[in-house]
């Protein structure tokens, strides 16, 4: 039995119990959320490549449980927050996602569980999962292992400087009375 599936609106209940496999190779351009985190000048080699395979687990007593294993990968352009140029971070995600009947029920068991629990629905998009996935590995500090350009590890602002030496010291003043109501 042959059967379609929409990346946007996925039958996660079905896609499991057939054990279909989809996969893509999408342009970074398609996930906007993921495009606003990274540098400009995003070009057409950043490429999203993803794959995903269903199963369905036999439970003993109740009905098979929903599988969803998820592998995806991209290289990221983003800004390096020591020299502030571009760096290209690559993101992976390998992952595997239990389905539940709705959200309560996979809050209430995402916290013990070793796999990511989600809720089930007849229309799971699957480009979101994938972007919320790369969004969370997405690194708190982007930065080049070795800087392709010396990193300054001072700042002197000539005009600061200068202002800074005209000003004079208010203490001055001050040793000034002393000196006047000692004589």
């Amino acid at each position: 039995m042959s059967k379609d599936f929409v990346v946007n609106s996925l039958d996660m209940r079905t896609f499991a119990r057939l054990g279909a496999r989809l996969a893509g190779d999408d342009a970074l351009t398609k996930f906007g959320r993921l495009l606003v985190e990274s540098a400009a000048g995003v070009g057409p080699e950043s490429r999203v490549r993803w794959s995903a395979q269903g199963q369905a687990r036999p439970v003993a007593g109740t009905a098979d449980q929903v599988w969803l294993h998820l592998h995806a990968e991209v290289t990221v352009p983003l800004t390096c927050q020591r020299c502030l140029k571009p760096v290209q971070v690559e993101l992976l995600v390998d992952r595997d996602f239990r389905f539940v009947a709705d959200e309560k029920t996979a809050e209430a068991e995402d916290e013990a569980a070793v796999e990511d629990v989600l809720a089930l629905t007849r229309d799971f998009n699957l480009i979101h999962l994938i972007e919320d996935e790369f969004l969370m590995e997405l690194p708190l500090v982007p930065r080049h292992e070795v800087c392709p350009v010396a990193v300054p590890m001072e700042a002197v602002d000539p005009d600061f400087e200068a202002a800074e030496a005209e000003r004079p010291n208010p203490f001055a003043a001050l040793a000034g009375l002393k000196r006047d109501k000692l004589n």
